[in-house]
């Protein structure tokens, strides 16, 4: 099979700064000044942090500019298939060559020097986007906010999406610390906008905010934030005020990130028309955030509704839970089959806890490719501990079919880790584009 260039160059460099996580800014910007510094020539900027919500927040922010008409650059991790899914020019994943090409210019003129892998694509998609013109660029930040590879720029607008317990090996085990790390990207005289968040990150964030001067914006105080009867929501800051339908993406946690989204373009892009903010808001896409996979391989292999998300820890679990609640109210009571992998860097228990209540059965499977992946074994006799009734297969194929045992008009989540939801992604033949 035919190789291209850009996984070649991957390998490559994944071989020569593994992909290991070392926060820390000195690397980055002795490299970007090998470059020629693009972090200093780039589009006007939106940098998002937090834990849970940033890439569906950046799907409606993109939405909402493409229906305005406007070229958008958009930089997102971690990717569900291929490594190209991070980087996306005037709204296009960026093609084969055009990566693989950056890639050998940063490698050449690292010239060997340490870096970390995600330092060094971070320089790649900075001179990409240095490269060419666009009205938006949206940058998520890859861990934390503080030390991240990514927060070596001067936004136009910082926001910041709900904060939980997630990689507190690396942020901290408790929230005001996570807090502090992600209020890292709150620069001076730079706008902040919030979604909202708990007394302890709220009280972080709006100190840190003070003492730079950075105007504090958030969703539900400064800027007023009410849902409606339809399932939209409606947003007034200043005179401006939205009045939106209901978000395309599925889950009450999503009207949320829509909405400060939108709060974010009224305060940093007040020019954006409304009726863009409408269409975008109804039409974003965002893959493995509660979506129904609705044709593909994996579709053909059982009768039953399959629908894929990525939430790995208990505020992602907390937020599919409802999901799940809203949409299979009634029939089964409510039940699910849940087909689930888990990473061993966090305690499974938390994500199982919030969704025991909807689990008529729980098939467990590895991810592939994954050192860290718990054994569904593992798995299986964590989620016994809590008194879920739990089986373990080998791989996504034997766990659909081990759910034909049940009651096949019972719906299939599959969830517990991005990782395995882009592992498939890739088995249905339905990679993002």
């Amino acid at each position: 099979m035919r190789q291209d260039r850009a996984d070649a160059a991957l390998l490559r460099l994944s071989a020569l700064h593994p992909k290991r996580i070392d926060l820390g800014l000195a690397r980055i910007l002795q490299l970007l000044e090998k470059l020629g510094n693009p972090q200093h020539n780039l589009p006007p900027i939106i940098h998002v942090a937090g834990t849970n919500g940033k890439g569906s927040v950046i799907a409606f922010l993109r939405a909402m500019g493409a229906a305005a008409g406007w070229r958008i650059h958009a930089y997102t991790s971690p990717h569900l298939v291929r490594f190209h899914e991070r980087i996306r020019l005037n709204g296009r994943l960026i093609d084969d060559d055009a990566l693989a090409d950056l890639l050998d210019e940063v490698e050449v003129r690292n010239a060997g020097a340490v870096a970390t892998f995600f330092e060094t694509t971070t320089a790649a998609a900075f001179l990409a986007f240095s490269r060419m013109e666009a009205d938006m660029l949206l940058l998520e930040t890859g861990l934390g906010g503080r030390a991240d590879a990514t927060n070596v720029i001067t936004p136009r607008l910082s926001i910041i999406t709900p904060i939980a317990h997630d990689h507190e090996h690396f942020l901290g085990d408790n929230i005001t610390d996570i807090a502090r790390e992600k209020a890292g990207i709150i620069k001076a005289g730079v706008a902040t906008i919030s979604a909202p968040q708990t007394p302890e990150a709220t009280r972080v964030l709006r100190e840190k905010a003070a003492a730079v001067a950075s105007p504090f914006y958030q969703i539900g105080a400064e800027i007023a934030f009410s849902k409606k009867t339809d399932g939209g929501f409606t947003l007034q800051f200043g005179d401006a005020i939205l009045d939106a339908p209901p978000p395309s993406l599925c889950g009450a946690h999503q009207v949320e990130n829509a909405a400060l989204g939108a709060a974010a373009l009224l305060l940093a892009f007040p020019e954006i028309p409304h009726q863009a903010m409408r269409d975008g808001i109804g039409a974003a896409t965002w893959q493995a955030r509660m979506g129904r996979l609705d044709k593909g391989a994996l579709c053909a292999a059982t009768g039953a509704p399959i629908w894929l998300d990525g939430a790995h820890n208990r505020h992602g679990a907390a937020a599919l839970a409802a999901s799940l609640r809203q949409l299979h109210p009634k029939g089964n009571q409510g039940k699910w089959i849940l087909i689930a992998g888990a990473l061993n860097t966090r305690p499974p228990r938390d994500f199982l806890g919030e969704l025991k209540p909807l689990i008529h059965h729980l098939i467990t499977v590895p991810i592939p490719d994954q050192e860290a992946s718990l054994t569904p074994e593992e798995l299986a006799a964590a989620a016994k501990t809590l008194g879920i009734n739990a089986t373990p297969a080998d791989s996504i194929p034997a766990a659909l079919d081990a759910s034909k045992q049940h009651d096949t008009t019972m719906p299939i989540i599959i969830g517990g880790s991005l990782y395995l939801a882009g592992h498939v992604l890739t088995l249905n033949g339905t990679p993002p584009d």
